[in-house]
């Protein structure tokens, strides 16, 4: 297939001389076109039918290179050579700095291997673009992917960050390169604080592909933290040697959150927000062990609403929700942080009072408890009155596991609603004979 030479002169003569030194007959490359004017070349560059520009100096002289220019923007991916005479040589070196490979001299066409240079010249700048265009489609496919993807050279400098690494990072592209990978990518422990040693840093030290370790925050550039997840892999010469790495990461901070919500609705009852039963097991099962250890003494009181049914049937659930999600904000003012207020269900509650809790002191929660749930509920203009029934177990002499301090507790609690109700009752053994 045959090459198309543009030779953009007002001379139709260099059309004819060059012909001559790229002459069908001889070589089978090349087809030269002449455009008198510049108007004329532009016109069969638009046509898509040439594979290399040879303009003349002279017309470029008076425009200050604007010819140059305006061919360069129509179409950068041709190569664009200058063609002057020996005293215009110096105008010929300019045009390089306006998108001109190079220039050639008239009175040199003879000494040269015309042809074959050409020929160079239009390969090289085939694989320019072929290679340009692959360059764009990586980046295009890069910054259509939903991961962050940050390049480094062997010497820790940064190389490439797609679209999502600039958002995460708050480093523009040119503002990053060439930059070091310490100042772009600022990586801290969630717990600590301590900075934490880049992933694509280890890549070059250990030549291997190496993960974030976990709890690691990314410090954006404007102050903004998130967690990420990533993988960091070294980037090989046809050598094999190491000559940079890659990294690619992602924002993990709402997964993080929705495991921490779900984990939450889990161990929590939906409408008090108070730890369920098995959040308190939990708890109560830890502290159990760590009284063994320490010889300590927890408390367990379980707590059932007198009058919470009739309050329920009259004015219906949506009242008898509000009343408790109001007696559970009660309970929690009336216990120490360290202790532990949850709701089984309905209308039963239990309370864990650990820390080397005493039976005194259970009496002045207990009856602190009492005071706190009798008094008036003003809920949807109403004033409602419930009391509680509370039985107590405590550890080590009620029982020596969560499932046997809960029962008693709860057959204590029955015991101090039959007594009466608005009161509380330890647990004894014979409550047990009775049941």
């Amino acid at each position: 297939m045959s090459k198309t030479i543009l030779l953009i002169t007002d001379d139709s003569a260099e059309a004819k001389l060059l012909q001559q030194f790229v002459d069908p007959a001889k070589d089978e490359h090349f087809d030269v076109k002449w455009a008198g004017r510049l108007s004329d070349g532009i016109d069969y560059v638009r046509s898509g039918k040439v594979d290399v520009i040879l303009i003349d100096t002279f017309i470029a002289e008076g425009s200050g290179m604007e010819s140059f220019d305006r061919l360069y923007r129509l179409a950068p991916y041709l190569p664009m050579l200058a063609f002057c005479s020996t005293e215009n040589e110096e105008l010929a070196r300019q045009a390089i700095h306006h998108g001109a490979k190079g220039y050639l001299v008239r009175h040199h066409l003879g000494s040269i291997k015309l042809p074959q240079m050409l020929l160079a010249i239009i390969e090289r700048a085939t694989m320019e673009e072929a290679l340009f265009i692959e360059q764009e489609r990586s980046a295009v496919t890069l910054n259509s992917i939903s991961d962050a993807v940050l390049n480094i050279d062997i010497n820790g400098k940064v190389t490439y960050l797609n679209a999502v690494a600039e958002y995460m990072t708050g480093w523009a592209g040119r503002d990053a390169l060439g930059r070091p990978i310490t100042e772009v990518l600022q990586l801290i422990d969630a717990a600590t604080r301590v900075p934490v040693l880049s992933p694509l840093e280890q890549v070059l030290k250990q030549d291997r592909v190496v993960g974030l370790s976990a709890n690691c925050l990314l410090l954006r550039r404007d102050g903004h933290e998130c967690a990420i997840e990533d993988v960091a892999v070294p980037v090989r010469d046809r050598r094999g040697n190491v000559s940079g790495a890659v990294m690619v990461f992602h924002d993990i901070s709402q997964a993080q959150a929705m495991t921490k919500k779900m984990s939450h609705l889990a161990q929590h009852d939906f409408l008090t927000d108070l730890p369920n039963r098995i959040l308190l097991v939990d708890r109560l099962n830890h502290a159990i062990a760590l009284a063994q250890r320490h010889h300590g003494k927890i408390a367990v009181l379980f707590l059932d609403l007198d009058g919470f049914k009739h309050v329920n049937d009259t004015f219906g659930h949506m009242l008898g929700d509000q009343l408790l999600q109001s007696v559970a904000r009660r309970l929690t003012a009336c216990v120490r942080n360290s202790d532990t207020v949850s709701r089984q269900g309905g209308d039963e509650f239990v309370i864990m009072l650990a820390d080397d809790v005493h039976e005194q002191d259970v009496i002045l929660i207990a009856e602190k408890i009492l005071a706190a749930l009798a008094a008036p509920y003003n809920i949807e203009n109403l004033e409602l009155q419930v009391s509680a029934s509370i039985g107590i177990a405590l550890y080590p002499t009620d029982g020596q596991c969560s499932e046997t301090l809960i029962k008693h507790a709860d057959t204590a609690m029955y015991h101090a609603k039959s007594s009466g109700r608005n009161c509380f009752q330890f647990f004894k053994d014979e409550m047990n004979l009775r049941a």
